[in-house]
């Protein structure tokens, strides 16, 4: 066989490939995951999902950028409610987008932490409500809330009902986390904790989704805790707790809590648009 032979049976097999695999991506019901992303998105992408009707529903994730103890990013939060989003909106495409997340959140028991960052309850809210009301200007009818830290709780809960009779259209909110029963906590998790701040659930959805943001190099709990300086004895306390039981943690135990949040996120959607 020539040269020019064999590039031409190489580059046929190598299309040939290609093709099976956009008819396989195509028959698992496979969307690029970009695609539920508001701020990847183009205007044309957004306006033709939403005007053709295939969009039903917009999640707007709130996180926070707060310690979280001696080895995870301070992103963390953010980054597990937004993974959460993008993933359950997947399963639901091209019926859900993800908007761009709010990454700071209501934090000052945190501010003796260094590198904490803390909105005002006051500001947080109008950020919140500022997005919803931009995708309600656009057209959106459904908005879920998805929370990734614990402080935006409460706010949200008081606040969303509100933000909806405003604005005259479908605002609710949930926690990620609210997904975990009893039941399912003590099946995976040892320290029976989750979320608990920075510690075994919180450590093991690193592990599973974003290894790259877990630090543990030249981190040692008992030499620097004396140099913390944490007012709140009893908070210093319950963060050495959660230090040592950080060390529970598996990809294993990520990828199933995370796979329970996603399914349950996704449910919830179905629930609130009747899919």
């Amino acid at each position: 066989m020539s040269t020019h032979s064999r590039r031409s049976l190489l580059a046929a097999l190598a299309a040939s490939s290609t093709a099976q695999a956009g008819i396989e991506a195509a028959a698992s019901g496979y969307a690029n995951p970009r695609k539920v992303l508001l701020w990847e998105s183009t205007r044309k992408e957004f306006r033709e999902a939403l005007e053709g009707g295939a969009l039903k529903a917009v999640i707007v994730p709130t996180g926070s950028t707060e310690q979280h103890n001696e080895h995870l990013a301070m992103i963390n939060d953010t980054a597990s409610v937004t993974l959460v989003a993008q993933k359950a909106a997947l399963l639901l495409y091209p019926n859900i987008m993800v908007a761009t997340p709010v990454s700071v959140g209501i934090s000052p028991h945190w501010m003796d932490r260094k590198g904490t960052l803390t909105l005002k309850k006051e500001t947080f809210l109008a950020v919140v409500f500022d997005i919803c009301e931009s995708l309600q200007t656009h057209g959106v009818k459904n908005i879920l809330v998805l929370n990734g830290h614990g402080g935006n709780v409460a706010p949200l809960r008081e606040s969303v009902p509100q933000f909806a009779k405003k604005l005259g259209i479908r605002i609710e909110t949930n926690s990620y986390w609210d997904a975990y029963t009893p039941e399912i906590v003590k099946k995976y998790m040892v320290s029976g904790k989750a979320p608990g701040h920075a510690a075994e659930f919180e450590t093991s959805f690193a592990m599973a989704a974003f290894p790259e943001r877990i630090h543990w190099e030249g981190v040692d709990y008992d030499k620097i805790k004396p140099h913390l300086h944490i007012k709140d004895p009893k908070s210093a306390i319950q963060e050495e707790e959660f230090a040592r039981e950080a060390k529970l943690a598996t990809t294993a135990k990520g990828e199933a809590m995370i796979d329970i949040a996603v399914k349950w996120t996704a449910n919830r959607l179905r629930g609130m648009l009747a899919l």
